[in-house]
């Protein structure tokens, strides 16, 4: 105890863990960009539901606007600064929270996609920790108010794995293993690059298909065009990641080279990914949308190109031609757009190689 931790964002991922924190005793200041959610977490504390098997709870939060967060240079300042917004808002919020960190303080990016170079150009590589958190469903329905479309991972599923970006155990890396693992079970990993293309992977074969189809998880597995389609686009993603020389973990609960071969066709892995996928789902509300399809409706930017179309920029690099990956970025900023509304049809009746 003793330490200062900033949430900045406190959406749902940041307002989950951030929330578990205050519920352990640990001193946590939340910054965050949307007024009427700051106004309902002042007022009324943060409050936090699961769809399954786990009691609902709220906590009275300290919480800043963006424009309050000056207010941190008249106080003691800050050891560990969580960076929880979308990809396309990396850079300025680790600006903002830079000059208020303590000597030895340190930034963790606790966002989906490859975010931690960016942190670095702002902090320095020395400041720079990554933490992934896989499969954990969770959302902002409302103001002040974050629901997991789940019940917790536990002992089934790792859910938080911090790490260092040079791999190596540190004080440091365990110090975010313990404060994320409030929430749910957590651990320190030495691969923190594979860990997070994993995880790249398993938001590329989701997230887009959600914001463009306008369908909840539950229903694009039902799906089989669609779950063909997904299982497509994790596989280039995969073969990219192999290509890269990273160390892929267990993706969806599946070996990466079983999604990389279904994606390319091979009948055995297909059956063995279906058989964990619809598995898996049990585990999860069926209405439970990705981050992308929740973005969606809300009618926010999406991160598409930091997921999707990052697969097909980093696949060009290598000689590699990511054509699932591609289409469906351009299907997403288009309904992102507004020159199509969401619908299955777009993949449904897509025509590819």
């Amino acid at each position: 105890m003793g330490r200062k931790i900033a949430i900045v964002g406190a959406g749902a991922v940041g307002g989950y863990a951030g929330a578990h924190m205050v519920q352990a005793g640990e001193d946590v200041t939340f910054i965050d960009p949307w007024p009427e959610h700051v106004e309902h977490m002042r007022k009324h504390g943060l409050r936090v539901t699961h769809a399954m098997d786990v009691a609902e709870f709220s906590v009275p939060v300290r919480a800043l606007h963006v424009t309050d967060a000056q207010q941190l240079s008249k106080e003691k300042p800050v050891d560990i600064a969580f960076v929880c917004m979308k990809s396309y808002d990396r850079a300025w919020a680790t600006m903002l929270i830079q000059q208020y960190l303590a000597a030895d303080g340190y930034v963790v990016s606790l966002q989906n996609c490859m975010n931690e170079e960016t942190i670095a150009g702002v902090v320095g590589w020395g400041k720079t920790l990554g933490c992934i958190a896989s499969s954990i469903t969770v959302n902002l329905p409302d103001p002040g108010h974050i629901h997991r479309g789940a019940g917790k991972g536990g002992a089934a599923h790792t859910v938080f794995r911090a790490g260092e970006v040079h791999g190596r155990i540190t004080p440091r890396a365990e110090e975010v293993c313990r404060l994320v693992g409030y929430s749910d079970s957590a651990k320190v990993t030495e691969n923190l690059w594979g860990e997070r293309w994993s995880k790249l992977v398993a938001n590329v074969m989701g997230n887009g298909l959600s914001a463009c189809t306008g369908l909840p998880g539950g229903e694009i597995l039902q799906s089989e065009p669609l779950r063909r389609f997904s299982t497509r686009l994790g596989s280039e993603a995969i073969r990219v990641g192999q290509a890269h020389g990273y160390q892929l973990e267990e993706i969806l609960h599946l070996a990466p080279d079983t999604i990389a071969r279904a994606g390319e066709g091979d009948e055995a892995a297909m059956r063995a990914c279906d058989e964990q996928r619809f598995k898996d789902s049990k585990r999860t509300s069926a209405a439970q949308r990705p981050s992308m399809g929740q973005d969606m409706q809300k009618g926010r930017r999406t991160e598409i190109e930091f997921l999707n179309g990052f697969v097909v920029r980093e696949g060009e690099k290598l000689g590699l031609s990511c054509t699932a990956n591609a289409a469906l970025t351009d299907i997403v900023k288009r309904v992102e757009r507004g020159e199509l509304s969401p619908d299955p049809r777009h993949i449904t009746e897509l025509r590819l190689n």
